[in-house]
């Protein structure tokens, strides 16, 4: 049984570097800026997979902006994902009249990221767009636009550089694809009762994906 404690444990092999995911932020942040010259936008990191791309976006962004931070969850008190969004932190920031950039690590089902565009809208902001760092189309189940993304990413389970896997690994300098000889170290941790129902139904999710 492999252990997952550390980074090398759970990691079967990059798929972006350091340097990709520079040479994305760089890209990202030269078009954002021709597209946001003077209008001064809310810049939204989603919470918590975001922080990083977002560290490193904006300061490829050589335009004036404000930062916010929004979290949104789809899982409710079982053992199943509800398919309802909630929020679990709100904005801080009046978006009405605002040009509003939410930057997300990875969208895949696109149902947080609906629910931010719908939200945002709905309390009267100009405009609404979304920056991720990758994007995984072939898991989209909801007509939503993402305007602007580093890279596609297949169906695999990516963590590191504020990608996680039960809530760690984010702080990996890289993206990674992890292991599948990794679940059944956590099928004994959660035979063992150590986990959560937040938790169990992120695994859940993980095995559909991996499937």
């Amino acid at each position: 049984m492999v252990k997952a404690d550390n980074i090398n444990d759970i990691i079967d092999h990059k798929l972006f570097s350091e340097d990709d995911i520079h040479e994305m932020c760089v890209r990202l942040g030269k078009q954002l800026t021709e597209d946001y010259a003077g209008k001064k936008p809310l810049v939204v990191g989603a919470l918590k997979g975001a922080i990083y791309f977002l560290t490193d976006l904006t300061r490829q962004m050589d335009v004036a902006h404000q930062l916010d931070f929004i979290d949104v969850s789809s899982y409710g008190d079982g053992f199943e994902s509800t398919g309802k969004v909630k929020i679990v932190t709100d904005l801080a920031t009046d978006v009405k009249d605002r040009d509003v950039l939410i930057v997300e690590d990875i969208v895949d089902t696109g149902l947080t990221l609906k629910f931010m565009k719908d939200l945002i809208k709905k309390r009267g902001a100009k405009s609404v767009k979304c920056c991720a760092m990758l994007n995984k189309e072939s898991r989209r189940n909801v007509d939503v636009d993402l305007e602007y993304y580093g890279s596609k990413v297949g169906n695999e389970f990516v963590v590191g550089y504020g990608l996680d896997f039960l809530n760690m690994y984010r702080n990996i300098p890289y993206v990674g694809v992890l292991k599948p000889e990794v679940l059944p170290y956590f099928v004994f941790v959660y035979k063992s009762k150590l986990a959560n129902p937040a938790m169990l139904i992120q695994f859940q999710l993980l095995i559909e994906r991996i499937d």
